[in-house]
């Protein structure tokens, strides 16, 4: 199926983004990239060996995929900034998933936060896309403020309770039809990836669900498969929903 989607002048072939972490080796966070068909890959900046001379996880990543460093472990906005800045210095980029953590035991996003963040990092030249949480008011601060795209949740972090207000989601591809939407935290299984791209989601990030499966190569082939029909759904649009029931077959010519 060829249906890219354009990310911040970038085009991208795979609309499934995935993670590096909680994989039990890396050959198997290799086999599972692959499977997966992502073009993009995101890293904890924390997580990052930064001089550089012993062996991690950046060593085996596919190199034709794009590195998303993201700011995952930072509670605040300066935090967040500075962690943004050593990722760019680090791994010579300027794109930032934005994370600004609020509460350590839910790991919901600070919203606030996050924007104060985010107008600071488009201010020095990052592409800086957002997580926070599903809310229709500040996905459009985030996007006026210059994010190229934004990164409602789905469900708390590793959660795997797929996509708990599909409203929000809905509402947020109606009144922002032109705004690029990537679902980030909370898929657990291939239907929760199909749903939220139902629901009009231009991507979907995600990493628990396929790293802690069983067999991590499998599930990212099932979440690639899954992406790709719900989008394909989407596109071709739903029935509509009947309180009653509708025959399939024409009744006119019936024998009687």
């Amino acid at each position: 199926m060829s249906d890219s989607f354009l990310l911040a002048g970038t085009t991208f072939n795979s609309r499934l983004i995935i993670g590096t972490g909680k994989y039990r080796s890396y050959d198997e966070m290799k086999a599972a990239h692959t499977a997966s068909g992502a073009e993009m890959v995101t890293v904890a900046v924390n997580r990052v060996p930064l001089d550089g001379k012993t062996e991690s996880f950046l060593d085996h990543l596919n190199p034709k995929m794009r590195i998303l460093p993201n700011t995952a472990g930072c509670y605040d906005a300066e935090h967040a900034i500075r962690t943004a800045r050593l990722a760019r210095e680090a791994l010579d980029t300027e794109w930032i998933k934005l994370e600004v953590i609020g509460d350590q035991v839910t790991l919901l996003p600070d919203n606030e936060q996050t924007l104060e963040a985010a107008k600071v990092l488009v201010k020095e030249g990052f592409i800086v896309l957002p997580y926070f949480t599903d809310d229709l008011i500040m996905a459009k601060k985030l996007l006026d403020a210059g994010c190229p795209a934004v990164m409602p949740l789905a469900a708390p972090i590793g959660s795997g309770l797929g996509v708990q207000n599909p409203a929000n989601l809905r509402i947020m591809r109606e009144q922002l039809p032109d705004a690029t939407i990537i679902v980030d935290a909370g898929v657990g299984v291939p239907s929760d990836a199909a749903i939220a791209m139902e629901l009009g989601a231009d991507a979907i990030l995600m990493n628990t669900a396929i790293a802690e499966s069983r067999d991590a190569a499998k599930m990212a082939t099932a979440m690639k498969l899954a992406v790709e029909a719900g989008r394909l759904a989407y596109l071709a649009g739903r029935m509509p929903k009947r309180l009653y029931a509708s025959a399939s077959s024409p009744i006119d010519g019936a024998i009687k």
